[in-house]
């Protein structure tokens, strides 16, 4: 008989404690519970993995190699597994010629529309569709390499302030200390007057110092200082130019590029103008546009200019009208407002997931497992019972539906819930529920229970009175056209509207920045008021915290070096002489030395897939021998490593300078994460908030600007809670906290709500609406009103749609 489930036996994934579950096919099924339970343990982990493991099985081993594929998962049995496909929350390879089109594949089919069916000028030869992409030798513009774009210095770049002179800085993209000074006097032994004002400088001698290709060799005679001897030297001349772009292409330190980036000007290619291709492939167009200008149009816009073709015949109808079936798809996801030209790294995290999900619909496949990490994220609620929809087309063309959600009312949409849990780390890992969605409100361990039936008005809460404001005037960048924007000071501030309405950019590129300039003492790009009020600022971003396993939980918050200098300072270490330097796996002294301090080796197998093994030396400690000897309280420092940060704020309870670090994490619900967590392995939410606990336990005067992008996705609604007690706590203490959020209850408990919209792209940029929650809820024209009405009068209240799903 065919068996409707698929049935999971011992599974011991990560945190799993030998789970077993049902879980019906050709259903929409939700895994819940709190960050970090093992709920992705369990659909991505186990049976996602599982599911790909058989499929490699079927292919050669020669090409089984060529491509990346998750271990084996720690599983008993698995039946009733069909073929899955994983569209999980993670960002693509962050380069400006990863985008929109090529994410899709909407760019082959324009290229191809072009190649086939564009208009040429008269007597030009027919182009291979290769000739419109900017990313191939036969379609890039020769002079910027298709990236549309030239990287220069400029006088003003270089000088920004000519009222000072060469000896007190007016070159600042020069480099500081002896180098900096070297090249001051260099110019003074040429002949240079170093102590003029650079204004008044002769715009000759200025165009030679900034910008000569010459390195001219002079003896230099420093100044002699009381307390040394300085002897007279050969100095080479650089310009300024020259060390700016000798420093971005050449220099192995990041803070070095990164201080002499900032002195680069970035304008249009002179040759293309910025469309990025050869003049032979502009010269081409279709429905009297060329390729590029195509590409810059929102794909709305876009269809609709393809539309006039599909009532022809031959290759125009045919490939304007897969564009125009494929577009569709996107728009009813909410993403009609990206064009295809827009670049991979500037979409967000469930931006991409939405772009992979639009793909999926096309295909036409069915029997299949779709696995899906968080598809609400980065969705306003407007935009989620588009992706209900789609999500139901999917499971209607015969497949079935396994999602990682913490939306609700996505939860409560579904036909099936497992919950996992009941906390997180150690303290999850078991099945709580699983059942038709209704089911859950019987049981009592349920962490989720609560928020998918709440019935009771979140309790009202006075906003606070402003300190101040920051007023920002006529700002254009993006889609902001002449904004005009408020930030009150000393309040919690919730910026919302649906995506691409501009959030992003109005707070993390424009209120971000400027409060950054005035800091630095550099202008700011707009007209802004109130900034001198701001003493402080700190972004909180989704990034990770580190790009290797090296870097970790401990090593970025700093925990890691109290932990070192608690084991130096032991008996046994100070009798063999051993410092702080000794317990780091990055040292050589410490460390396992035949697996460099990694704790596992790459294990390369002919004609399959490499893949990595413990070290055998020392078993995955990262360190040798002698230092595993030395312990602290009967633990040495790899089991120190190994331990919970909730564990770990028991067994270091008495050391001060790792309590507090410690306690800041648990604050923010990172206690089930272990403190040698490699950042590798962790999610962009809890990245996020390990970079905002690192904050909170610093001791700071003045008043501080903390800016975050949507610190709640990847949050259980509890985690939530959690998160949004410090941040008010920031704001109680006499800071500033403006968040970017599409979560409705953190809206609701904000002091101040600023409204962008009312649509996304072009359709956005515009302050819809700005004033206390219970203001904007009652907004005409706002989008968010309604749901932000809901989330202010208790919006759990709707009954979950169960659909019938057999028993197991």
């Amino acid at each position: 008989m065919h068996d409707p489930y698929v049935r999971v036996r011992g599974a011991r994934e990560h945190n799993l404690k030998a789970v077993d579950v049902d879980i019906p096919r050709d259903a929409l099924v939700v895994f819940a519970g709190v960050s970090g339970s093992g709920k992705s343990s369990l659909a991505f982990g186990t049976v996602y993995a599982e599911a790909q493991r058989r499929y490699f099985e079927s292919v050669a081993p020669y090409a089984r190699r060529l491509i990346h594929q998750v271990g084996a998962p720690r599983v008993e049995e698995i039946t009733g597994l069909p073929p899955a496909v994983a569209l999980e929350q993670r960002r693509s390879a962050p380069t400006s010629r990863s985008s929109v089109g090529t994410v899709t594949t909407l760019s082959n089919s324009l290229r191809m529309l072009f190649s086939r069916a564009g208009d040429y000028p008269e007597g030009a030869a027919r182009l291979d569709s290769d000739a419109f992409s900017p990313n191939t030798a036969a379609g890039a513009c020769p002079e910027c390499h298709g990236l549309g774009l030239v990287h220069r210095v400029t006088e003003e770049s270089l000088v920004p302030d000519p009222s000072l002179s060469i000896r007190e800085g007016a070159i600042a993209a020069w480099p500081g200390a002896w180098q900096g000074k070297n090249l001051r006097d260099i110019l003074d032994a040429l002949g240079h007057d170093v102590d003029r004002p650079w204004r008044e400088l002769p715009q000759a001698d200025r165009e030679w110092i900034l910008f000569t290709d010459e390195q001219p060799v002079v003896t230099v005679h420093p100044v002699r200082d009381a307390e040394r001897i300085q002897r007279p030297y050969q100095g080479t001349y650089m310009s300024a130019r020259r060390y700016v772009l000798h420093t971005v292409a050449d220099s192995k330190s990041a803070a070095l590029r990164a201080r002499a980036e900032r002195h680069l000007v970035s304008a249009a290619c002179p040759a293309c103008h910025g469309r990025r291709l050869r003049p032979e492939a502009l010269a081409v167009t279709f429905a009297g546009q060329d390729i590029a200008a195509l590409a810059a149009l929102p794909l709305s816009a876009l269809a609709e200019t393809l539309r006039p073709a599909l009532g022809g015949d031959g290759a125009a109808a045919t490939l304007a009208g897969d564009l125009v079936a494929r577009i569709e798809v996107l728009t009813e996801l909410g993403l009609g407002y990206l064009a295809t030209d827009r670049p991979t790294p500037t979409l967000s995290a469930g931006e991409l997931q939405r772009l992979r999900l639009a793909t999926q619909l096309r295909s036409g496949l069915f029997g299949v497992v779709y696995v899906l990490d968080e598809p609400s994220a980065g969705l306003h609620p407007a935009d989620s019972a588009a992706l209900l929809t789609v999500l139901d087309r999917l499971k209607a063309a015969g497949n079935s539906l396994f999602l990682v959600e913490h939306h609700m009312d996505v939860v409560r949409r579904a036909d099936w819930i497992v919950e996992v849990g009941p906390g997180a780390g150690e303290h999850g890992g078991q099945v709580l529920y699983s059942g038709p969605v209704e089911g859950l409100a019987d049981v009592g361990e349920s962490t989720t229970r609560r928020f998918v039936f709440a019935e009771e008005a979140p309790a009202p809460r006075t906003p606070r009175e402003p300190s101040g404001a920051v007023r920002l005037r006529g700002v254009t960048r993006h889609n902001l056209r002449g904004l005009d924007a408020e930030f009150p000071l000393g309040v919690f501030t919730a910026v919302t509207g649906v995506s691409g309405s501009g959030k992003s950019t109005l707070v993390g590129q424009v209120l971000a920045d400027a409060v950054a300039a005035r800091l630095e003492g550099r202008g700011p790009e707009f007209a802004a008021e109130g900034l001198a009020a701001v003493d402080r600022l700190v972004r909180v971003d989704q990034k990770p915290i580190g790009r290797t396993p090296r870097s970790n939980l401990a090593t970025y918050t700093g925990l890691f070096d109290a932990v070192r200098k608690v084991f130096a300072a032991t008996d046994g270490a100070r009798e063999r002489g051993y410092t702080a330097g000794r317990f780091s796996f990055n040292v050589a002294s410490g460390r396992c030395e035949a697996c460099q301090g990694e704790g596992f080796v790459a294990v390369e197998l002919l004609f399959l897939p490499g893949s990595y093994a413990p070290c055998d030396a020392c078993g995955g400690a990262r360190y040798n021998p002698q230092t595993l000897e030395i312990a602290y309280r009967g633990a040495n420092i790899a089991e120190v490593l190994g331990m919970t940060v909730d564990a770990a704020a028991d067994f270091l309870a008495d050391v001060p300078a790792a309590r507090r670090g410690l306690r800041t994490l648990q604050d923010v619900g990172l206690g089930y994460l272990r403190l040698g967590q490699p950042a590798t392995e962790l999610s962009g939410g809890e990245a996020q908030r390990i970079k905002l606990a690192t904050e909170l336990q610093r001791t700071h005067r003045g008043h501080t600007l903390y800016v975050l992008d949507e610190p709640t996705t990847g949050l259980h609604p509890a985690d939530t809670e959690l998160l949004m007690r410090q941040l008010h706590g920031l704001v109680d203490a006499g800071n500033t906290v403006v968040v970017v959020e599409h979560d409705m209850t953190v809206a609701a408990g904000a002091d101040h709500v600023l409204d962008l919209g009312p649509g996304g792209g072009a359709a956005g940029g515009r302050v819809v609406a700005s004033g206390t929650p219970r203001e904007v809820a009652a907004a005409a024209g706002s989008v968010t009103a309604r749901y932000l009405a809901e989330a202010l009068a208790g919006g759990g209240s709707r009954p979950p749609r169960g659909a019938e799903v057999p028993a197991p």
